[in-house]
């Protein structure tokens, strides 16, 4: 690993868009640095066998094109909402897709900043079975982490896959707490939106009520599809070896 000039030499690690804290994810990218060349594969199984139980390495790619931040232009952020009727999560969401501007305030260590809350949502959906409309099945690319390339229309779609008096999401009961499960591609902007954002916006404008903490999931993060409503694979311009950068 190549480590930084000066009294107190550091590693040269790049680490782009961390996910927030309290949210888990599938798809966190860095770039590293080192002194000679290495084998990909070999690099990710000794990262993996030095993290903790966890934090797994699903791949290494060498540089081809040094603009991965770059790449990172939105995430699919999977938020699950138990306890709370999909019936009410789906109308919460169109009224937030017909807002034009939505402002949500955040805490930050110089005061409290307020933003707009609903440009950078792309597009949103309720969806029991993880799957964007217009999905597919078909085999995963070799390396992508998630992705969410399902054909959409023109305008954000919202879908409901659960009714009333039917199983609810993931194998949930009818007579259990009933769940959401909400799918959010956010485009990365400053100050960035966040989950938390994105659910103060809908509680802000259709009086949701989460009775119990949401689980916040990163599935995808990489450049924008064509659709501008879909997440790519960031690592695809390395493993086409179309150019090649330091």
């Amino acid at each position: 690993m190549a480590y930084s000039a000066g009294f107190n030499p550091r590693p040269k690690v790049s680490y782009a868009n961390a996910a927030p804290t309290g949210t888990a994810s599938e798809a966190e990218y860095l770039e590293i640095s080192v002194v000679k060349h290495c084998d990909p594969d070999q690099v990710a199984a000794a990262l993996d066998a030095a993290l903790p139980v966890g934090l797994d390495v699903v791949e290494a790619v060498e540089v081809r094109i040094s603009d991965l931040a770059h790449r990172l232009e939105a995430s699919l952020w999977e938020i699950d909402l138990r306890g709370v009727d999909p019936v009410e999560v789906a109308r919460a969401v169109a009224t937030l897709l017909d807002a034009k501007r939505v402002e949500v305030s955040r805490l930050t260590k110089n005061g409290v900043r307020t933003f707009d809350a609903r440009g950078p949502i792309l597009t949103m959906w309720l969806d029991a079975d993880n799957r964007p409309p217009g999905h597919q099945d078909e085999e995963p690319d070799s390396g992508a982490r998630a992705r969410s390339d399902g054909d959409r229309e023109d305008q954000p779609e919202v879908r409901s896959d659960d009714s009333p008096g039917q199983a609810g999401t993931r194998g949930v009961p009818a007579e259990a707490d009933s769940c959401a499960i909400l799918q959010v591609v956010v485009r990365q902007v400053t100050p960035a939106v966040r989950p938390d954002d994105v659910l103060t916006a809908l509680t802000q404008l259709a009086d949701l009520v989460l009775p119990v903490p949401p689980v916040v999931t990163r599935r995808a993060q990489g450049p924008l599809a064509p659709d501008a409503r879909s997440v790519l694979d960031p690592l695809a311009p390395d493993r086409s070896g179309a150019a090649v950068g330091t």
